[in-house]
């Protein structure tokens, strides 16, 4: 049924009950104006994504992580080390975060083409004189590889 039929059958209804008064005619239109209007169908989403960068945000998740090379299911060829690093940047701010280290460290493996990455390790580093950006930090260290039928 469209809209104008609607409001039309909706103000009907109201005047036909002895309902003259134009206030409460105009509140019953804009009533059932609200009422259909709210199952409107929504045609935009706005998100702090921005859709240049939708492979930066998800490429981690296109990096699988291995514990040795044994593990791959095929051939593999390493690209290179790679590194991630996460600060605190004050005292009072949350303590640098080990997973966001990896992540980062995902990160740099798929810009160098890779599926895949085996870390070595991560280092807790304290906030050393000259050190003044972070107050504490994590730096995860990798191998980057493409590796061959990987799912």
């Amino acid at each position: 049924m469209k809209l104008t039929n609607l409001l039309s059958n909706c103000l009907s209804n109201h005047l036909s009950n002895g309902m003259s008064n134009r206030l409460l005619a105009l509140t019953s239109i804009v009533t059932c104006s609200l009422l259909l209007s709210s199952c409107a169908k929504i045609s935009t989403i706005n998100t702090n994504l921005d859709r240049e960068n939708f492979a930066h945000y998800f490429s981690p998740a296109e990096v699988k992580i291995f514990e040795s090379e044994q593990e791959f299911p095929g051939k593999h060829k390493m690209l290179g080390m790679v590194e991630g690093s996460h600060c605190q940047a004050k005292a009072h701010l949350a303590a640098p975060d080990k997973i966001e280290a990896r992540t980062e460290a995902r990160r740099s493996a798929f810009q160098l083409g890779a599926n895949a990455i085996v870390f070595s390790g991560c280092a807790e580093v304290g906030n050393q004189g000259d050190n003044r950006q972070c107050h504490a930090s994590v730096i995860c260290y990798g191998k980057a590889y493409q590796v061959e039928n990987l799912n």
